[in-house]
């Protein structure tokens, strides 16, 4: 259990960063970054609990 409240944790930060990112116009490359954490983090996570059950 603590590790889906880890993922859900990193989920959230990396979505917010993902909107800052393209909410200002000089941190675009925030918003790429973001998104590519964001999904890497949501792969690992299904992997990780696909692996569990």
């Amino acid at each position: 259990m603590v590790f889906v409240a880890i993922i859900a944790v990193l989920l959230i930060a990396w979505l917010a960063i993902t909107v800052l990112g393209a909410l200002l116009k000089g941190l675009f490359w925030l918003a790429i970054i973001g998104g590519i954490l964001f999904v890497a983090t949501a792969i690992y996570g299904a992997i990780r609990n696909k692996s569990r059950t």
